[in-house]
Formats: C-alpha cells, structure tokens, sequence
C-alpha cells in the first residue's frame, strides 16, 4: 500500500481520513497545518506517494503546500480537500502540478476510491456543466 501524508486543521476530518486511509491499508503520517506538513515532507526527503491536504489551513494553506512539495518532489502526486468555492478556483489553477480537488463533505467511498484511483495513475473524470445540468430522462 501507499505512504501518505494528511496535512488537515480540522481535528474531526483528520481523524475520519486518517482512519480510514489507514485501515485500507496506507501508512499514514498527518499533521495539523501546511507549515508542518511541510517539514515533515522535507524531514522525510519526500518518502511520500501521496499528499492529501486540506486547502484553507493556518499557517500554510494548502496551495502553498503544493507548490512546495511538487517543486521538490515532482514524483509525489498531490490531492487537495476544500469546502469552499474560491478555494477551488485556486486549486485549478494548480492543475499540472496536482492530481485532483475532493470537495468536502466528502464519503468514506468518495475518499476512498479518490486516493486509489490517484495512486493508480487514473485519469480524472471530467463531467462537462451540460451534462451536470441535464435533466433525467
């Protein structure tokens, strides 16, 4: 299974992603700001396959973060978490350098299957805004 590092504020979410990251079998390290994060990432000379962050955070927001990891290690795939519609409209501006955007609240599955099919290198569904606003047959 993969290593992961969770960079997440929020004390509840941290503990939902890591426990379940963790009992599918990941080795989990997570820390509480992007500033941490970021150390522990450097600490750890990017021995990380993935890095799954929360975007709004004190200290270092999560944008800041990836910039940083994927400047010094490009072979880390990075996912970012939010809650928030600005938030995420910075986060694509990031779209060469990330692997996706999971918009909170998230499912346990949601997560899940997010994390796996990054790790196995899958593209990422695009669904066009026609085919969301459709009506069902």
């Amino acid at each position: 299974m993969a290593r992961i590092l969770v960079a997440e504020d929020d004390p509840s979410v941290r503990a939902f992603v890591v426990s379940a990251l963790t009992m599918k079998g990941h080795e989990v390290v997570a820390e509480e700001d992007g500033g941490l994060a970021a150390e522990t990432m450097d600490s750890e000379q990017g021995r990380f396959d993935l890095l799954l962050s929360d975007i709004k955070m004190p200290i270092m927001d999560g944008i800041a973060l990836a910039l940083d990891v994927a400047a010094k290690y490009p072979a880390v795939i990075i996912v970012l978490m939010t809650g928030f519609a600005d938030q995420r409209e910075r986060a694509h501006g990031l779209d060469a350098l990330i692997y996706d955007v999971i918009v909170k609240p998230f499912t346990l599955a949601d997560l899940l299957t997010k994390i796996d099919d990054a790790l196995a290198g899958k593209p990422v569904e695009v669904v066009s805004l026609a085919r969301q606003h459709r009506d069902p047959l």
